[in-house]
């Protein structure tokens, strides 16, 4: 038999079950993201009808911004990283880890809205602890795994069309400071609770949640611009313009509310 036609079909094979992973894993991330938004968006309802007030470190807004945002997160980083020149099988292992992570962490900070206890910093009993503890480390996951996919997005240059590129560097560059902001938020909150200021460390985190906010959801925002832009018939340089006033307007928001935090942390 001909070498060439003996070994034509080893070739042919081969990416194929990874191609297969890879969409079973992002069919996985998708649905696990759309059950987190539906749970946010529920415990909106429950928030309508139970009541109760929506500030403060016991209320039904943990598990509906927390649910919304994670859902969101967990999709818009599906979605952008099929941009990014990595592997199949170590795209679909991150991606697949991920998902079980944002399952977990929205998944505590719903137990404890409903056992009527904070979710975050809270050590009055083993149980508590050990749920708090298990978020902090889950959210020490997020941040090696969202940095992992920033780093990849700056080593090779993205695919997609024209601007993708710049949108999907510039939203994982902006996520790097989300990540910042809410490891510091856990590090602070974290030693005035072992200090033994349990109030003040629900209250340490105000200042950076605008920061965190704001930052957390470029990674969605701005390849979604550059997406649409791509569908319209203005010319190229238009659309590097339009995309580059909206990535330095959202700097802009970043600074401010990082300068905000700076002034009342």
């Amino acid at each position: 038999m001909d070498p060439v036609l003996r070994n034509t079909p080893a070739v042919a094979r081969t990416p194929v079950p990874q191609a297969v992973d890879a969409r079973r894993t992002e069919r996985l991330c998708h649905a696990t993201g759309l059950l987190l938004v539906l749970s946010g968006l529920a415990h909106l309802v429950v928030f309508a009808v139970d009541g109760g007030p929506w500030d403060g470190p016991v209320s039904w807004r943990k598990p509906v911004t927390f649910g919304v945002s994670f859902g969101v997160t967990l999709i818009a980083v599906t979605w952008v990283t099929s941009y990014l020149r990595v592997g199949p099988r170590p795209r679909a292992l991150l991606l697949a880890v991920f998902a079980a992570d944002c399952a977990v962490e929205v998944g505590g900070i719903t137990l404890q809205a409903w056992r009527g206890v904070p979710s975050h910093l809270d050590m009055e009993t083993p149980f508590d602890t050990a749920v708090s503890m298990t978020l902090a480390v889950g959210g020490g996951v997020l941040v090696v795994l969202l940095t992992v996919f920033a780093v990849a997005s700056f080593r090779h240059r993205p695919s997609g069309p024209a601007g993708m590129d710049l949108a999907v560097r510039s939203g994982f560059a902006i996520l790097l400071v989300a990540l910042a902001s809410g490891a510091a938020m856990i590090a602070r909150g974290v030693v005035l609770t072992r200090t033994g200021h349990q109030e003040a460390a629900y209250h340490s985190t105000a200042p950076l949640k605008p920061l965190h906010g704001v930052s957390l959801h470029a990674v969605l925002v701005l390849p979604a611009l550059a997406w649409l832009l791509s569908r319209t018939p203005w010319s190229e340089p238009l659309r590097r313009r339009l995309l580059y006033a909206a990535i330095g307007s959202y700097v802009t928001a970043v600074i401010g509310a990082a300068v905000w935090a700076a002034l009342t942390y």
